[in-house]
C-alpha cells in the first residue's frame, strides 16, 4: 500500500459478553493499539432488543435472531454479563487494519492468531460467539457510531452535528 492509499479513518470496535466472560477485554485492546489506533471513545452498553435489532437489521427477520439476541446481550451468560464494551478507534486505514486483527466472522475460518480465530467458537445452537465486531466500511462505521455513540462521547469531531433545544436546554446532535 502506497502513502497516496492510505486513509485516515474510523472505526467501531464491540467487545461482545463472551470476550467479557472470557476476561479478554486487555488482550484485545493491547492489540488494537499495537496496532497503532488511537482510542477517541468507549463505554459499556447493556444491549436492548431495540438496539441489536437497528444494528443486526439484515438478520432481525432470520429465525435465528432470538438467539443471536440473547447472545449479543449478553442474556446467554447470566445478570453479570449483560453488556457489551463499545469503542470508536481511529487511525490509518482504521477498519482494515481492525479487520485484520479480528480474523474472519466465522471463527472456524479464522487464523488461529487472529482474535476469533484464538477465543470464538460455535456454540450449541450454531450461534457464532466471535468476541468482537468491528466495522466492515467507512459506511458502516459511519452509521454505527451514530447508532452507537453520542457526538459528547467522542473525543475530537468525525462528523458533521447541530445543537439543538430539548426540554429547554441545548444538546449536541449528528447532524
Amino acid at each position: 500500500m502506497t502513502e497516496a492509499t492510505k486513509k485516515h479513518q474510523y472505526t467501531l470496535i464491540i467487545l461482545k459478553p463472551d470476550a467479557l466472560v472470557k476476561s479478554l477485554s486487555g488482550n484485545i485492546l493491547t492489540r488494537l493499539l499495537e496496532a497503532r489506533l488511537r482510542l477517541i471513545g468507549a463505554k459499556v452498553v447493556k444491549v436492548s432488543r431495540e438496539l441489536a435489532e437497528v444494528h443486526y437489521a439484515h438478520l432481525k427477520d432470520e429465525p435465528f435472531f432470538d438467539d443471536l439476541y440473547e447472545y449479543f446481550s449478553g442474556k446467554t451468560y447470566g445478570p453479570k454479563y449483560e453488556r457489551v464494551l463499545v469503542f470508536v478507534s481511529e487511525g490509518v486505514d482504521a477498519i482494515s487494519k481492525v479487520r485484520r486483527i479480528a480474523g474472519a466472522t466465522n471463527p472456524l475460518d479464522a487464523d488461529p492468531i487472529t482474535i476469533r480465530g484464538a477465543y470464538g467458537r460455535i456454540n450449541k445452537k450454531g450461534i457464532m460467539e466471535n468476541v468482537i465486531h468491528c466495522s466492515d466500511s467507512e459506511e458502516s462505521a459511519k452509521k454505527e457510531i451514530h447508532l452507537w455513540f453520542d457526538p459528547d462521547e467522542i473525543i475530537g469531531e468525525l462528523y458533521p452535528t447541530k445543537k439543538v433545544i430539548k426540554e429547554n436546554y441545548e444538546v449536541i446532535e449528528w447532524a
